[in-house]
């Protein structure tokens, strides 16, 4: 049985005792069964798991794959030496990419944005990075970052790919794979078309932790902000009145009722 990838970061799962086992263990002991909570806890986890399709820039951290609609799909990898080339994707339904997964570590690439910058760096499975030379030729045998080991990523206007521009302004793309022969991953196309389209694939516990950290965004708002739109000064109890009725959708409602206790009539409403 083939075991998933894992990686460094990773949350291990405990494995959890099924109350048959327990009540078992405790019956050849003599004793009496354990507490029902204990009993009663199962083995799973809110962790999402699993790989899913990343679409936006936030998305783009921790452990990613670069798939192609090559005739038969395709991911960047790179070797021990750092070579990097077209991997044929093995874990996949057909030729969907939206359901490819890694069957190596080969096929893995750890992503971080650049501090102060709008790159991104690449990390490989031996831990040097991903650079570009000026001819175009891809490697991962970087110990550190420098210019040439900056990538920018550029969202295309098809579906959910991704075009990577490299720090030559060149893009990371494939030859064209009607030509036949071996598919070949190169740094120097001048602009995006097909053969410069990726489908980036992450873990689902990074797409999720970013939806969430949206969503806090879009809940934040002041006192002072509230008081704004208000008109008037507000004590802790109604600026929780109303940040509530935000989360729950009725904070225009609530908004009218205080301008109202505070004589701040809103001519405008009805």
């Amino acid at each position: 049985m083939v075991k998933p990838l894992t990686f460094k970061g990773d949350k291990r799962i405990k494995k959890r005792k099924r109350k048959e086992d327990v009540d078992n263990e405790n019956a050849d002991e003599g004793g009496s069964s354990r507490p029902a909570a204990i009993a009663k806890t199962s083995g799973t986890t809110d962790e999402p798991e699993g790989w899913v399709t990343m679409e936006q820039p936030e998305e783009l951290t921790g452990p990613i794959m670069f798939t192609f609609a090559a005739t038969k799909p395709v991911c960047m990898a790179c070797d021990a030496t750092g070579k990097v080339y077209a991997s044929v994707l093995e874990n996949i339904e057909g030729d969907n990419l939206n359901t490819a997964e890694p069957a190596e570590v080969k096929q893995v690439w750890v992503v971080t944005k650049i501090h102060g910058t709008e790159r991104y760096s690449l990390k490989s499975h031996h831990g040097k990075y991903l650079s570009c030379d000026r001819f175009g030729v891809l490697s991962a045998t970087k110990e550190a970052i420098s210019h040439e080991e900056g990538f920018a990523a550029v969202k295309t206007n098809v579906g959910s790919g991704w075009a990577f521009q490299t720090a030559r302004d060149k893009y990371v793309g494939v030859n064209d794979p009607k030509s036949g022969g071996t598919v070949e991953i190169r740094g120097d196309a001048e602009e995006v078309g097909f053969c410069q389209t990726w489908t980036i694939r992450g873990q689902a516990r990074f797409k999720k932790k970013t939806k969430k950290e949206e969503d806090k965004l879009k809940d934040r708002i002041t006192k002072k902000d509230l008081e704004a739109q208000a008109g008037v000064k507000l004590d802790g109890d109604q600026v929780k009145m109303l940040k509530k009725a935000r989360r729950e959708g009725r904070f225009h409602e609530a908004l009218l009722d205080v301008r109202v206790k505070f004589g701040k009539h809103d001519k405008f409403s009805y």
